[in-house]
């Protein structure tokens, strides 16, 4: 099976094509036929040695087809379309997961879609379910709006105001409303 791997941390240069043995199943974790791999900027902490130990394998979201299920797996079947978030080992042909860790992916959703919005939309709703639960009348100002999980949040379908903000290329004087205030 071809993997990338780091065994030294740095730039991207130490991204490294690896041919290594097919992954089984252990017990209560599926084997994943990785069709598309999530980006993300823990992948670049890890790189550079902020996160992690040597060696390993990048990627910490996927998406992909069932095709092997270990003893006492019951959440999935070989065929089933998948995604997961946090748990490594994306940047491969194949990963073994956790049964409990893989959400079906639905129709209409390619699988190039839930990878990229597995760690995003997980982000942007703790935010905006748990952290702080977003009601009608409410007004949220995120911040990065451009990225991933300011997207995500931007579309919340609390009922609230999203107010966004993203990096301009020229800074202008804007005179910005007040926001209007909400108590609990």
């Amino acid at each position: 099976m071809q993997v990338i791997r780091i065994h030294r941390f740095g730039s991207a240069d130490v991204l490294r094509g690896e041919s290594i043995p097919m992954p089984e199943p252990s017990q209560g974790e599926a084997r994943v036929k990785i069709e598309a791999a999530g980006i993300n900027f823990i992948d670049v902490y890890q790189r550079t040695g902020q996160r992690g130990e040597l060696p390993f394998t990048p990627g910490v979201e996927g998406a992909g087809v069932v095709d092997a299920v270990g003893a006492g797996v019951t959440e999935v079947k070989p065929g089933d379309r998948v995604a997961f978030a946090s748990h490594p080992g994306s940047y491969a042909e194949y990963a073994t997961v956790s049964g409990w860790k893989l959400v079906s992916i639905p129709n209409g959703v390619s699988t190039q879609q839930a990878a990229a919005a597995m760690l995003q939309g997980m982000t942007a709703h703790y935010l905006t379910h748990s952290t702080y639960s977003l009601q009608p009348g409410d007004t949220a100002l995120i911040h990065a709006a451009a990225g991933g999980s300011g997207c995500c949040s931007s579309r919340s379908p609390s009922g609230a105001a999203p107010v966004s903000s993203a990096p301009l290329r020229r800074r202008k004087k804007r005179a910005w409303p007040a926001l209007p205030a909400r108590t609990r």
